[in-house]
């Protein structure tokens, strides 16, 4: 791979973090302050074998993992890579890691609280929200007067990479252009914002008779968000000022709330909204609350279309695979893997310890991982047998969150020590990890 600087797809010009050279071409609202890379990481990936105990795999200037050296200070919990985006590079992938913190900053800080958006593939991290491309390097961070006060619980990206949605504790959600750092428009509440999710494209087949209801659909991005207000929101940007200001919170200015039960009760859920997402393909998205239960919602009526309990057990999380066709769930000490088109699961494992996240292989499918807040490790498990096959050592604290890139060759974990660590489950000369094959011989 050339070590030549290179254009990410945030339009941001990214150096290779083995030259050591300043990012050029920050936007307006993105800090652009630059790292130097980490050397290779000290914590080995664990391969456990046939008649083997488990020993290191210790591989020559390939470490394993590669922890990011971003601007995050507290625990993460939140990570989102991008769809694969148009190439940049011949035979090169292309997509975008975003990451949330928990960064407490007084709230008259100019930086306060922000998210990071980066280049996997090299090293760098949006709350603060961080953005960085498929190297690692970083991309930027979400900032300035327009950006949150309090801890950044959310971050996602749109599937154009062009956009990004933040959920926060200062009772707001925000969206942000990627290319440019810029607040577009601030999405108020009257409680604190855990979770967010954006689309780009139209969501709506047909028009809807009723004021209350989205009606057809146009070019506009759309949010759905939730949290301590236990209420879901759709939010649509057509006619939203896009300076950074607070959008309408009428139901005439684009916003509609989903309602539940013959009484049509207010709040979709009787617990804190953990996490929402959105199913374009269905033209639907799906809930998960604090009161144990998963539901979905008809983006056209705004109506409760389907519920799911998993064994009455608390909901640690749940993540879309990259292709949209499933989610996986964590609760207990079991993982789950539910199909969206059947709303039903095809594949579930229990482990020896609760899992905090997990994210199956979008590519083989023969593997997931899974971070935990009962220890600093992350693991790979057979999706066949639910077998532990690996283990991640590298985190100094719990890990909250782990997701595999669009391609599958690496993933990410987000833990309560502010690191992001990228890992290779098959280890290969792949961005700016170099592979010695003969010393892994």
């Amino acid at each position: 791979m050339s070590t030549a600087a290179r254009r990410g797809r945030c339009g941001l010009v990214s150096a290779s973090s083995r030259l050591g050279r300043a990012v050029a071409g920050a936007g307006p609202g993105l800090d652009h302050r630059y790292r130097r890379s980490p050397g290779p990481s000290t914590g080995a990936l664990r391969e456990k074998r046939s008649g083997d105990t488990g020993r290191s795999r210790a591989m020559a200037e390939t470490p394993t993992s590669n922890p990011i050296k971003g601007k995050h200070t507290r625990p993460i919990p939140s990570l989102h890579f991008s769809p694969l985006l148009a190439p940049t590079q011949p035979d090169e992938p292309n997509y975008l890691l975003i990451s949330a913190c928990k960064d407490g900053k007084p709230s008259q800080s100019p930086d306060s609280p922000y998210i990071q958006l980066f280049d996997p593939r090299a090293h760098g991290g949006l709350h603060r929200t961080v953005l960085r491309d498929w190297l690692g390097d970083w991309q930027g961070t979400f900032t300035g007067e327009k950006g949150h006060k309090g801890a950044v619980w959310s971050a996602r990206l749109s599937r154009d990479g062009a956009h990004a949605v933040t959920a926060s504790a200062d009772f707001a959600a925000k969206v942000w252009d990627t290319s440019s750092g810029a607040c577009l428009v601030t999405l108020p509440h009257a409680h604190i914002v855990r979770t967010a999710d954006i689309s780009e494209s139209p969501l709506f087949s047909s028009s809807s008779s009723s004021s209350s209801s989205p009606s057809a659909p146009s070019a506009s991005l759309r949010v759905v968000t939730g949290g301590h207000e236990k209420r879901l929101r759709l939010w649509d940007l057509a006619n939203a000022p896009m300076d950074g200001s607070d959008a309408s919170t009428s139901e005439g200015g684009g916003v509609y709330e989903f309602r539940r039960g013959g009484a049509r009760e207010k709040t979709a859920h009787d617990g804190t909204i953990k996490k929402v997402l959105l199913d374009e393909k269905r033209q639907s998205c799906v809930s998960m609350g604090e009161d144990r239960v998963v539901r979905w919602w008809d983006l056209r009526t705004l109506e409760m279309t389907h519920e799911l309990s998993l064994r009455d057990q608390p909901i640690t999380s749940m993540e879309k695979s990259h292709d949209g066709d499933s989610l996986a769930f964590t609760a207990g000490k079991e993982v789950v893997f539910v199909s969206l088109e059947t709303r039903q699961p095809f594949l579930s494992h229990t482990l020896a310890y609760p899992p905090s996240s997990a994210s199956l292989d979008p590519v083989s499918r023969s593997i997931f991982v899974t971070g935990s807040t009962t220890d600093e490790w992350v693991r790979i498990h057979s999706a066949e047998t639910g077998a532990e096959l690996q283990v991640g050592k590298g985190h100094h604290g719990p890990v909250h969150c782990v997701e595999f890139s669009p391609d599958g060759e690496m993933f990410a974990s987000g833990s309560e020590d502010g690191t992001i660590r990228l890992w290779q489950p098959r280890p290969k000369t792949y961005g700016l990890w170099k592979y010695n094959e003969d010393t892994a011989a």
